[in-house]
């Protein structure tokens, strides 16, 4: 595929040429040679080679549109009306399309994206790249930057994104993040210990990979705590009274806190000793009173008879929850074994898939964007479906109410035998050969893959259309039955759903076409239901660039 930055460059180069026709002195000819002479040279950072890719090319002259393979649908909770979604096609025409239906409305975004390794890794446009390619880091910027300026217009305001990245790129995915996010909505560079041997390398073993945090806003984003594993609880939960295991911490502040007269003031110990702080208290006299009535105050005797004060942290609160954490840079305790034995459980084949990460993994980061309730969470890059199964796993845990959007090709079958099957896996318990795999998880999917129309098509308006209903299941996460769920397209659709109004009896919402025109009468009729104009962002665009609208 072409260059374009070389396209460009070459270009302004057979300009300056001309230019030099008709400015042959001296001084223009030297100041001509300086530009040919940047335009020339190497470049490094955030300038690279831009190259386009066929999936660019092809949305010259067609528009995707979501189609939904109907037989794939399961319905794994037929009490809940929510789906998730999973899309097979290339991720780019995907997040184009989600971009209409989702835009500043997914919470959280996990991918795993080509670490381009140089090893058959990272394939763009259906070539392998090699270590040997000049260009295999301006492709893989190329591929990366488009779909990540994307991301960006997805996210919520509260929005966070993780992306794992091993030592090949990750130089790269921090500049090209730091440009496209911001600097300073950087909130951490996680570092997760893959594995816990050596292996073939050389020199060191490399056991760690990545995982970049940003943030859409970070001043929207809480101080983030985590849920304390039983590890954590033994190593600094010891003590023991009547109430719960607690920690300490001394009552007593440190030199870095400011004088504060307020915070100079006796204490009386249980014997009726009167305790003074050598330099001030961390809390006010009024909170003390107040901690020593509710048992977290304590105190205790050295050997020389001395009473210092401390404060109790317990591990449980007043209503059974474990106290959580922060979240530490490191995370072990995960590795990519873990990952290649959930492969082999649900498919009886570790080769299925090479390297998954485990779903313990995600479930650690969704976990850290827990101040998002009910959030949405896209994976873009879902290989065997690992995202998907840690969601589900971890609404079964804590009752949550998350949803996932998973976007993967279908390269050597993998969205349908691998992505798919390992969804319907963990949620109907059955594998693929009958067999037992668990008890389920209730949940809902609907799967789609992305088809284009022709931009030149006669029947333009009419093609996409037929296409308004993926986009309303999928942006409201719903499934259109006509029965709960209505769309309504003309005027004759209309009369009909007013002529049997009264046989939807189970009715939540009606989307209905902008075009339609409503009577007093079906006003009237709808004035009490859920009422949704379809939105002409689907595909309004499209339409006035072909004439179609104005």
């Amino acid at each position: 595929m072409a260059n374009l930055s070389q396209i460009k460059r070459e270009q302004m180069i057979a300009f300056l040429e001309k230019l030099k026709e008709h400015h042959n002195d001296d001084e223009s000819l030297i100041a001509f040679n300086q530009i040919e002479k940047e335009l020339t040279s190497k470049k490094y950072g955030l300038v690279w080679e831009e190259h386009e890719e066929k999936v660019d090319v092809i949305m010259e002259t067609k528009i995707p549109v979501f189609t939904e393979v109907k037989e794939k649908e399961i319905i794994g909770d037929s009490k809940n009306d929510s789906y998730n979604f999973l899309l097979e096609g290339d991720n780019l025409h995907s997040l184009k399309l989600l971009e209409k239906t989702h835009k500043g409305r997914i919470d959280v975004i996990y991918i795993d994206p080509p670490y381009n390794t140089g090893k058959n890794d990272f394939r763009y446009d259906d070539t392998w790249i090699v270590d040997e390619d000049s260009y295999r880091h301006s492709k893989w910027l190329s591929f990366i930057s488009k779909r990540l300026l994307c991301t960006k217009k997805l996210l919520s305001h509260k929005g966070i994104i993780f992306i794992s990245i091993d030592d090949n790129e990750i130089g790269s995915m921090r500049l090209v993040c730091d440009d496209i996010f911001g600097e300073n909505n950087r909130i951490a560079t996680l570092v997760w210990k893959k594995r816990y041997q050596g292996a073939k390398e050389k020199h060191i073993v490399v056991c760690h990979e990545y995982i970049l945090v940003y943030a859409k806003s970070i001043e929207a984003i809480p101080t983030i705590f985590v849920p304390s594993d039983e590890e954590y609880a033994k190593k600094y939960f010891k003590e023991k009274d009547e109430f719960g295991f607690y920690r300490t911490q001394p009552l007593e502040a440190g030199k870095s806190m400011d004088d504060r007269e307020n915070l100079k003031y006796p204490i009386t110990s249980p014997d009726g000793t009167v305790i003074h702080p050598k330099r001030q208290w961390i809390w006010s006299k009024e909170h003390v009173d107040e901690g020593i009535k509710k048992h977290i105050i304590g105190f205790k005797q050295n050997k020389n008879k001395e009473w210092s004060v401390f404060i109790k942290q317990y591990l449980h609160d007043e209503n059974g929850e474990q106290r959580k954490t922060k979240q530490f840079s490191i995370i072990d305790g995960v590795y990519t074994q873990h990952g290649t034995k959930e492969i082999d459980n649900i498919f009886g084949d570790i080769n299925v898939f090479k390297f998954p990460k485990p779903h313990a993994l995600i479930k650690q980061l969704l976990q850290i964007a827990s101040y998002i309730k009910e959030p949405v969470i896209l994976d873009f890059f879902a290989g065997s479906g690992t995202t998907a199964q840690a969601v589900m796993e971890l609404n079964k845990e804590d009752g949550g109410n998350r949803k996932f959007i998973l976007c993967t090709n279908n390269e050597s079958n993998i969205c349908e035998e691998v992505t798919y099957q390992r969804i319907r896996t963990v949620i109907t318990g059955k594998r693929a050969d009958g067999s037992e795999y668990s008890s389920g998880i209730s949940s809902n999917l609907k799967y789609y893959k992305t088809s284009f129309v022709e931009k030149d098509d006669d029947d333009l308006y009419d093609n996409l259309l037929d296409h308004v209903g993926e986009m309303i299941q999928l942006q409201y996460g719903i499934r259109v039955d006509n029965k709960k769920y209505v769309i309504i397209m003309d005027d004759d659709e209309m009369d009909a759903f007013e002529k049997e109004f009264d046989k939807y009896d189970d009715l939540k919402a009606v989307f209905i076409n902008q075009d339609v025109l409503l009577s007093t009468s079906q006003e009237s009729l709808l004035a009490n239901v859920n009422t949704f104009t379809i939105p002409d962002c689907y595909f309004d665009f499209e339409l006035r660039e072909a004439g179609e609208l104005w």
